[in-house]
């Protein structure tokens, strides 16, 4: 990662459009709107009392849960991976808890050190049995970074292959994918999330939150139905594994 690219406005919101493509071994496509928030994590959006059951940020949502800030929960995994440097600004893109429920499918980190310039970018996945899992990218100037696939995401597909991940900084836009890659050369997943920047004020926020109500939920509940379908069309479950070590989590 070389260069500093320009810093975005936050906090930010972005609504956005997360499509999952689906081509083996069945083909099957969900689309959603939703939002999220684009915050420095040393620096977290202040917001009106009565509004604050909208979007409110938690340690415990994130790493091992038991770091008293969530800078804390992220130092502790970089330092155990060898990084020291990633000591400047953090952005991060996520869910806020929305009256007081949350569900993070990817949460990305952005590090840099104390110059700007771009360090690593920290991809922390959860799935919906509770688990989690992070992984440490360093992405080329387009914000492409390859990872080997440890972590049991979909019922429907083993722990195997590999992911590619586009990761660009966020700006005016957002424009993010992650590709399923398998040894043989096939692509059986893509997911995409693109939107736009807005302003994280008073209005931007009630706008956002009267056109995708308790919006935590819904991916919860969309990912599940989805799932169902899946499920319904013949695809077989694949066995968990035992979930790997939460390395670095506090």
């Amino acid at each position: 990662m070389t260069g500093i690219p320009p810093a975005p406005t936050v906090p930010a919101l972005y609504t956005c459009d997360v499509a999952h493509t689906r081509v083996q071994p069945v083909r099957h496509s969900l689309r959603r709107r939703t939002y999220f928030w684009l915050v420095d994590i040393d620096d977290m959006p202040r917001l009106p009392c009565l509004l604050r059951p909208l979007a409110r940020f938690d340690a415990r949502d994130h790493f091992g849960g038991r770091a008293p800030t969530i800078r804390s929960g992220l130092d502790a995994y970089l330092t155990s991976h060898g990084i020291t440097n990633a000591d400047g600004r953090v952005l991060m893109l996520a869910h806020a808890r929305v009256f007081g429920h949350v569900f993070n499918p990817l949460t990305l980190y952005w590090c840099h050190d104390r110059t700007g310039s771009p360090v690593c970018v920290v991809a922390e996945v959860h799935n919906t049995y509770g688990g989690r899992h992070c992984y440490l990218l360093r992405p080329d100037k387009d914000g492409r970074a390859d990872v080997a696939k440890d972590f049991y995401v979909s019922p429907f597909f083993d722990v195997e292959g590999s992911y590619r991940m586009r990761l660009p900084l966020p700006g005016e836009r957002l424009d993010l994918s992650v590709q399923l890659r398998h040894g043989d050369g096939s692509r059986p997943l893509t997911a995409t999330v693109r939107g736009c920047h807005c302003p994280a004020d008073v209005s931007g926020l009630l706008m956002a939150s009267i056109r995708h109500p308790w919006s935590t939920a819904a991916v919860s509940a969309g990912i599940r139905w989805h799932g169902i379908r899946l499920y319904l069309k013949g695809l077989p479950v694949r066995p968990r594994p035992v979930p790997p070590n939460r390395e670095g989590m506090l």
